[in-house]
Order: C-alpha cells, then sequence, then structure tokens
C-alpha cells in the first residue's frame, strides 16, 4: 500500500492525501502542497502512513516542502491582505447594485487566486463584479455562493446550548439531517425549536439517533396492544431512554414497566410502523453550490 500523509487547509475540515516525498512529517507540521487552486499552505493532520488505494484521490499529488519561516509570514500577510479585500469587494458589491451578502474571502499561499464567498437569496449575475475585482486585484477572482450551514461554519457563534457551534469546532461534513430524526426522539414536531442558527434542522440530532432508533426497535408502539403481568392494556406512552412503557388498561388507570416484561406481536424487521409517514430528508448544503472545500 502506498504511503499518504493527511493535510488538512482549514481549523475544522476533512484531511486530502499527499505524498510526503520523503519528508519526515508529523501531525500539526506545517506544510506546502500543490492543489487545484493554486498552492497553498496546510497543517498535517494525519502521519505519514499506509493508506488503501481505494482511501486515495488519485493520482497523489507530493509535498512542495515544510512549512518555512518565510512561508509561515507571508500566510500571515494573505490573511490581512484578505481581510482587507472583504472592505474593497463590499463597495464593488454596493456600486453594482447586487443583491448579495460577502461573508468570507481568502487568497491561495501563492496569492494566484483570490476567492469571495457570499449568500444571496437566489442567483446573482455577478459577471461585471469579477472583472472589476480583476482590474483591482490582478489575479484571478472566484466567487462562490454558499449556503446558511456554510456561513454559520464561516462566521462561527453560540448555539442553542450555550456552546460555541459544532460545525466551527469540530464537524468536518454537513450529513443529512430530516424532521424523523425529531420524531424518533419525541421531540416536539416544532422546527423553531431544534433549529440552529443557520435557520436549519440542529447537527446534534444525528449525534443520538441510531441509539433511538435501536431503542425504539425494542419497544412497542403507541396504540399497540401489549400483555403485562396485570392483564392486557394499550401502550400510552414510550420512555425511550429507559426503554419503559406506560400502559393504559381497560379501566382507565395506567401503570409503567419495563419492555422486558410485556409481550406483543412484534412487527418484521424491515417493515415500517403502522401508520408511520417516510419524511423527506433536509439536506445540509445545496447540492448545485459548489464545495467549498474542494482541493483536489
Amino acid at each position: 500500500m502506498p504511503i499518504a500523509v493527511g493535510v488538512s487547509f482549514r481549523r475544522v475540515a476533512r484531511s486530502y492525501w499527499f505524498d510526503p516525498a520523503g519528508y519526515t512529517l508529523k501531525e500539526w507540521d506545517k506544510v506546502v502542497v500543490e492543489t487545484a487552486r493554486g498552492q497553498e499552505l496546510g497543517t498535517v493532520r494525519i502521519p505519514p502512513r499506509e493508506v488503501a488505494e481505494e482511501e486515495l484521490q488519485a493520482p497523489l499529488k507530493p509535498i512542495l516542502r515544510p512549512a518555512t519561516p518565510e512561508d509561515l509570514q507571508q500566510y500571515k500577510q494573505n490573511l490581512y491582505l484578505a481581510k482587507e479585500a472583504i472592505g474593497i469587494c463590499k463597495g464593488k458589491i454596493l456600486k453594482h447594485g447586487l443583491p448579495m451578502k460577502l461573508v468570507h474571502s481568502e487568497y491561495t499561499f501563492d496569492r494566484s487566486q483570490l476567492t469571495f464567498y457570499f449568500v444571496a437569496e437566489g442567483r446573482v449575475d455577478f459577471r461585471e463584479l469579477v472583472r472589476d475585482l480583476a482590474a483591482t486585484f490582478r489575479t484571478r477572482i472566484l466567487l462562490l455562493q454558499i449556503g446558511p450551514r456554510d456561513q454559520a461554519k464561516m462566521t462561527g457563534g453560540i448555539g442553542p446550548c450555550g456552546l460555541t457551534l459544532c460545525c466551527s469546532t469540530f464537524l468536518k461534513e454537513f450529513m443529512p439531517i430530516s424532521m424523523k430524526m425529531a420524531k424518533d426522539q419525541s421531540l416536539f414536531l416544532n422546527p423553531v425549536k431544534f433549529s440552529g442558527v443557520c435557520g436549519k434542522l440542529m447537527c446534534c440530532l444525528r449525534y443520538e439517533h441510531d441509539m433511538y432508533k435501536e431503542s425504539r426497535a425494542r419497544l412497542p408502539r403507541i396504540g399497540e396492544m401489549v400483555t403485562t403481568p396485570r392483564g392486557e392494556g394499550r401502550v400510552n406512552d414510550l420512555n425511550i431512554l429507559k426503554e419503559e412503557v406506560v400502559v393504559e388498561f381497560p379501566d382507565g388507570t395506567m401503570a409503567t414497566y419495563p419492555a422486558t416484561e410485556l409481550q406483543w406481536e412484534q412487527p418484521p424487521a424491515c417493515a415500517c410502523a403502522a401508520g408511520e409517514e417516510e419524511a423527506v430528508e433536509e439536506v445540509l448544503v445545496d447540492e448545485e453550490v459548489p464545495d467549498t472545500d474542494a482541493y483536489l
């Protein structure tokens, strides 16, 4: 198996495989590499190791060199220049009267490309803006329209839980989230209650979803008849975490039992619960929006 090193280009982003090219590298080392965007300065997140062919993005590009003090100084200067570029670009946007909000900008390491990220309600014809920016900065200009989740990831913030946003601290990729996940976790079906600062369903709905699904599979459905040590009754409520069932008896009384003490007709493993509608998943990232983390 080939030897490869995993390099990341943002603080919270997935890693890309590169050929270590004989360099001795360890985690958190800074390296300069050639990407589809041009030269970039990245951080080693996975030290050199053997990697299966199917995991690699072929062909492997080599590490150009470990970053020198001069490279690190240039990188810091690029960050400063990119911040200055935001103010200039905002002025150009006002000049052209475009309905777009600028979120972030970044230079490639060799300054061969300047990328601006923006959000907008719909499609924006920014061709004149690109020409104006190219004449001002005298480099290749790329404007990328991003979605609300990418905007939250880039700008950061505090979530409803009081902690820093997951997407800006450790989530490297967005995964699909659906209303069915909230339903499976017995949450009150009001999207406002479990929407993040981006206005979309919170990413944390996925964290415990598999556990809830496994627990629900071991429990009867609400409204189903079950046999208890006291006799037959109808399921009135469920405590999924404790795997307990609240049973209502014909005389109107209710009692709580562990699921292991009950008997009921088990449906086939592949069958959906009666009357349960399949929810349409809410995709986190619009498929028509370019991948903002694509470097290869």
